[in-house]
């Protein structure tokens, strides 16, 4: 046990850093004015719109076999069971002020389940990418519409402001749902192959642009948390510690990953993954606490070049 947790320790641990280091590649770029905010809004723009919604469809279309899967649905459930876990120790470490701290919850509850976990997963299991990017957007099915109503909701709202549907029917969003809908209503025969192969060439740049956003976007915040260290901690620990937890006690009460490996690995990376970039996007445009909010995305993604690499050790350990 002890050597598959080392092993699968060091791996991890390489594939995360791996990561950071592109990542802080491109935050150098932003830092020293070399990419503007505008250019990286542009970039950010192509990736969420163009880039990533080809990388959806395509790998949906190609390797979505609801016959072969039929739990499917409990994907993106077990999203939103993740994101109520994380709510609800929000909820019991800032009692009793939850409405003036409820803008911790977002960072709390709402982990970022795509430009980490799709690089992190293409460095890990880079033969057994096609069928981690599916279980991703599946994943990516439940927690797309609470980060961009909930999550801006928590971050940005005033005061009595109630959430909105606006803004969830997001690219990635709509190609998740229409790539669903065509393979569970058999039409995929009907999509031209030359559609199908144009879209997925798209979609090969979706992970590396990704990375790159996520540096830059981390590049361009200011750090500093004197004032509120306790907050900071809670988070960390909500996000970072309690959720995994509980998520592989509840893998390992329903046995899922006797018939599922693949999936619950996702999900345990899910689990530990850091708090959403996209908030703090939320918080650039919306308004909000951005001193506070990006300084605990900075720490934590700092934090989980040694969290992400423990939890995932734990768990192969356990079920090996």
């Amino acid at each position: 046990m002890i050597s598959i947790f080392t092993s699968s320790f060091g791996t991890t641990f390489q594939a995360v850093f791996q990561i950071l280091l592109i990542a802080l590649a491109a935050g150098i770029l932003i830092r020293r004015n070399i990419l503007t905010q505008e250019e990286l809004k542009a970039i950010s723009a192509l990736g969420v719109r163009v880039l990533l919604p080809c990388l959806i469809f395509t790998n949906i279309i190609i390797n979505f076999e609801p016959s072969k899967l039929k739990i499917w649905p409990i994907i993106p459930l077990s999203a939103v069971l993740m994101v109520g876990i994380g709510l609800l120790f929000a909820a019991i470490l800032f009692w009793p002020n939850i409405r003036e701290k409820k803008y911790l919850f977002a960072p709390a509850a709402l982990q970022n389940a795509g430009y980490l976990i799709l690089p992190l997963v293409k460095f890990l299991y880079p033969h057994q990418f096609d069928e981690y990017a599916m279980y991703t957007f599946l994943y990516l099915l439940g927690i797309s519409p609470l980060l961009w109503s909930l999550g801006k909701y928590l971050v940005s709202s005033l005061p009595g402001e109630k959430p909105t549907i606006e803004g969830l029917f997001t690219p990635p969003f709509i190609a998740n749902i229409a790539a669903i809908l065509i393979v569970l209503l058999k039409l995929k025969p009907f999509i031209p192959a030359v559609v199908i192969n144009s879209a997925d060439l798209l979609g090969t740049a979706a992970v590396p642009v990704a990375t790159f956003v996520l540096g830059a976007v981390l590049g361009s915040i200011s750090f500093s948390i004197k004032s509120y260290v306790a907050d900071v901690v809670k988070v960390l620990a909500v996000r970072l510690v309690l959720v995994p937890v509980v998520t592989i006690l509840i893998l390992l009460i329903t046995g899922l990953y006797k018939n599922y490996p693949l999936l619950c690995n996702l999900l345990v990376l899910q689990s530990s993954s850091s708090p959403a970039t996209a908030l703090i996007l939320q918080v650039k445009h919306y308004g909000g606490k951005e001193q506070q909010l990006g300084s605990i995305l900075l720490l934590s993604y700092i934090a989980c070049i040694i969290t992400i690499p423990f939890w995932l050790a734990v768990w192969l350990a356990i079920t090996a």
